[in-house]
C-alpha cells in the first residue's frame, strides 16, 4: 500500500497534483449543489450562465496566474478592466466610434500598463505589489477623469454584438410552459476559452512557459541556467496587463456600460481563483486549467450561497474566505504528505 501511494505521488508533479485536487473538489461541489438544491443547477444553462458572467474574470485570472507563477503579483487588473470599459463606452457613445476602434483602445490600455509596470518591476527592481498598487489607484482615478457618471452604451453596432448568443447544441431544456429553450453562451466565453487553451499550450510546451516556472521557483537557479530573469518578469507583467485589457473588453461586452464602480474587487477574485486553482503565492507552481476551475468553483459557491437564501453581501465574503482557507489547508496537507512520502 505504501509503495502504491508513493508511486502515485512520484508520478505527479506539484502543479498536476494541485490541479487534480481543484477539479475533484469543483465536481464534488457542483454535484452536491445538484443533489441538495436541485432547481437551476440541474440545467446545463446554469453552468453556461456561470461562464457568461465570469468570462472576463477567467481572462484576468489567467493573467494573474502567469504573474504569480513567475513569483510576482498584480493588483491593478480590476482598475484596468474598469478603465477599459469606461474608455470604450465614451468612445462609442460620445465620439461615434467603431467596434474595431474600441477593441484597439482596450488592447492599447492593457499594453501601456504592462509596459510601464513590467519595466518598473523587472528592470528597476521595485516590488510588484507596490507597482501594481500604484497602477490600481491610477486606473481608478483615470476612470473617473474620463467620465464620472455611469451610463449604458446606445451604439447599435455594439448592442448587436453584445446581444449575440452562440447556441450550444443538445444542451437546452424545456421550461414550465413546455417550450424547448436552447442553451447558449456569449461571445466573451469563446474568447476566454480560446485564451485558456492558448495559455495552457504556452506554459506547458514553450520555452517562455518553462522560464516562468523556473523564475518563480528559484530566481538564482534560473540565472545559473542562463534564463533572462528580468525579461521573463517583464513579459509576465506585460501579458497579465494585456489580458486585463482583453478581459476589460469582454467585461464591457457583458455589462454594456461604463462606470467608475465596475470590476470592484476583481483583482481579489482573480487572486482567489488562481489560489483555488492550485497556483502557489510563492511562485513556480500553477496551471491555467486549474485557474479556470478556480473561477468556476468561486462562482459556484457564490451561486450556492445565493440559492440558499443568503443574499447579504457578507455571507458571500465569509464563504469565499472559508473556501480559500480550506483550499490552502488542503494544498498544505497534500504537499506536506507528498514530501513525506517521497523521502522513503
Amino acid at each position: 500500500m505504501k509503495n502504491k501511494k508513493s508511486s502515485v505521488f512520484k508520478g505527479m508533479n506539484d502543479t498536476n497534483l494541485l490541479l487534480t485536487i481543484t477539479i475533484v473538489i469543483f465536481f464534488l461541489m457542483y454535484l452536491g449543489a445538484i443533489i441538495f438544491q436541485g432547481g437551476g443547477f440541474t440545467k446545463p444553462q446554469m453552468f453556461f450562465n456561470i461562464l457568461n458572467a465570469n468570462a472576463a474574470l477567467i481572462i484576468t485570472a489567467c493573467g494573474m496566474s502567469i504573474v504569480m507563477i513567475s513569483g510576482g503579483i498584480d493588483i491593478s487588473v480590476g482598475g484596468v478592466v474598469a478603465l477599459v470599459s469606461m474608455c470604450c463606452a465614451v468612445y462609442l457613445d460620445y465620439h461615434d466610434g467603431s467596434i474595431l476602434g474600441s477593441i484597439c483602445i482596450a488592447l492599447l490600455i492593457g499594453l501601456a500598463f504592462g509596459l510601464v509596470q513590467g519595466f518598473l518591476v523587472a528592470y528597476l527592481d521595485i516590488q510588484p505589489f507596490i507597482v501594481s498598487l500604484a497602477g490600481m489607484f491610477f486606473a481608478r482615478g483615470m476612470t473617473t477623469i474620463v467620465n464620472t457618471a455611469p451610463f449604458n452604451v446606445a451604439d447599435e453596432e455594439f448592442t448587436a454584438l453584445k446581444l449575440t448568443r452562440i447556441t450550444v447544441p443538445f444542451m437546452g431544456s424545456v421550461n414550465k410552459k413546455g417550450i424547448y429553450v436552447p442553451a447558449y453562451v456569449e461571445i466573451g466565453v469563446i474568447v476566454a476559452l480560446l485564451l485558456v487553451v492558448l495559455l495552457f499550450v504556452v506554459l506547458r510546451w514553450t520555452r517562455l512557459g518553462r522560464n516562468f516556472y523556473a523564475v518563480g521557483g528559484n530566481t538564482q537557479s534560473a540565472l545559473m541556467m542562463g534564463i533572462n530573469v528580468r525579461r521573463t518578469k517583464f513579459l509576465s507583467h506585460l501579458i497579465c496587463s494585456l489580458l486585463a485589457g482583453v478581459g476589460g473588453y469582454v467585461y464591457f461586452l457583458h455589462v454594456g456600460s461604463g462606470a467608475a464602480s465596475h470590476a470592484m474587487g476583481m483583482e481579489m477574485n482573480a487572486i482567489a481563483s488562481s489560489i483555488i486553482g492550485g497556483t502557489m503565492l510563492t511562485g513556480g507552481v500553477g496551471n491555467i486549467i486549474g485557474t479556470l476551475f478556480g473561477v468556476l468553483s468561486l462562482s459556484t459557491i457564490q451561486n450556492i450561497v445565493a440559492s440558499a437564501g443568503l443574499d447579504d453581501a457578507w455571507w458571500t465574503g465569509i464563504t469565499i474566505a472559508a473556501m480559500l482557507c480550506i483550499f490552502l489547508l488542503i494544498q498544505s496537507i497534500v504537499m506536506a504528505q507528498k514530501k513525506k512520502v517521497l523521502k522513503f
